[in-house]
């Protein structure tokens, strides 16, 4: 059975990122946007990633621009934009596909591992969510309209 530290990604700067290095931390991983309803979302996902930090727990952002277009940047302009609108500091990917023949393998085993409303297994929108534990095992699912806010209490069980 897979874990989160079964995989790698690319980082905002493009470079290898191997999820092992989330080893024993809590991890909220959510598929962001520079330009969508949910933007505003980045606040309440740093102000998260601020209080719990400390207490070995990320948030990772992963770009997309498969809904609407609505992450059209380069990783250099949606790391600026996440940095100088919402200061952000918690860790990005590059722009990954989370649905679709192109998708993130680490995308793949998050849906499968919890399908959504119905057993549905594709992200429906930009700021889904996916609360992972400590060992590696997605835990939770939310929707894009779940304020980060709403996750606070859930976190601090896993922690």
């Amino acid at each position: 059975m897979q874990s989160l530290y079964d995989f790698k990604v690319q980082n905002i700067k493009n470079e290898d990122w191997d999820l092992a290095e989330l080893k024993g931390k809590v991890v909220l991983f959510v598929n962001v946007a520079s330009k969508c309803g949910f933007t505003k979302q980045y606040a309440g996902l740093e102000k998260l990633y601020q209080t719990y930090k400390d207490r070995d727990f990320v948030v990772v952002g992963a770009p997309c621009n498969q809904f609407g277009g609505q992450e059209p940047g380069s990783e250099e302009e949606i790391q600026n934009f996440c940095s100088t609108k919402w200061s952000v500091t918690f860790p990005l990917t590059a722009k990954l596909d989370v649905n679709g023949d192109n998708e993130a393998p680490v995308y793949k085993w998050l849906k499968e591992s919890q399908p959504g409303l119905l057993g549905l297994k594709r992200v429906k929108w930009n700021f889904e969510k996916f609360l992972i534990n400590k060992e590696g095992k997605v835990v939770k699912r939310c929707a894009s309209t779940t304020e980060p806010k709403a996750i606070a209490a859930e976190i601090e069980k896993l922690l």
